[in-house]
């Protein structure tokens, strides 16, 4: 059976490099290329690709949106994460947009190939070191570990988002942001916002605007 791929991403030369390492393998067929966001939905729609390779980092609406978009039409899309970016907050975004896989743009060509193979399949296709970090927060083995929710009230604070504003975004009160925050100082072991932000963007829990890796 052959596996036809889409491939969104802005950067010509990856979707060259990409588009090549995928025409070396006869099961697999690359249907079309999107350059941005919004192109990705409308070519998703369209070609009703058996996989999707997303990059997170999209112009016009990131990836994470795209993922969203792409799935609320087709429930059963299968998009891959393929980026450079291994944040928890980054992670976290994209599978609860629906993404069925995660891998960094660094994974070996065979793997990429297996995790298409198994994606298309509807079986998760996850990197190690993102499959041990999803494990960790869903088994909270980690008692310091921040919760998705956490992370997610973090990453608003993080772009200046007062309470109330993190509260209307997420549909939550201002006093579950208020508990969700002193929950992450503790686990944090800082006592303000900007300290929280500093130490999650250091050990790789959010990224910062501007931040590339």
């Amino acid at each position: 059976m052959t596996v036809r791929v889409l491939i969104a991403d802005d950067h010509p030369v990856v979707r060259d490099g990409i588009r090549a390492m995928l025409g070396t393998q006869d099961d697999l067929e690359v249907v079309g290329e999107a350059v941005s966001g919004t192109d990705a939905v409308r070519l998703a729609r369209d070609l009703s690709p058996d996989v999707t390779l997303m990059d997170l980092q999209m112009p016009e609406i990131d990836g994470a949106t795209a993922i969203t978009r792409i799935r609320a039409h087709d429930p059963a899309a299968k998009v891959i994460v393929l980026t450079t970016y291994d944040t928890d907050s980054d992670i976290s975004r994209a599978i609860d947009a629906g993404a069925i896989g995660y891998l960094l743009k660094d994974t070996r060509r065979e793997q990429l190939f297996d995790a298409i193979r198994a994606a298309a399949r509807g079986e998760s296709a996850l990197s190690p070191a993102i499959a041990t970090r999803v494990l960790s927060w869903a088994r909270a083995d980690a008692p310091d570990a921040l919760s998705g929710r956490e992370i997610e009230v973090l990453g608003a604070v993080a772009q200046g988002m007062s309470n109330k504003a993190i509260a209307a975004h997420l549909c939550i009160s201002e006093a579950t942001v208020k508990t969700h925050l002193l929950h992450i100082f503790a686990k944090l072991g800082v006592d303000d916002r900007t300290a929280a932000v500093t130490v999650a963007a250091s050990r790789g829990i959010i990224r910062l605007s501007g931040q590339t890796s």
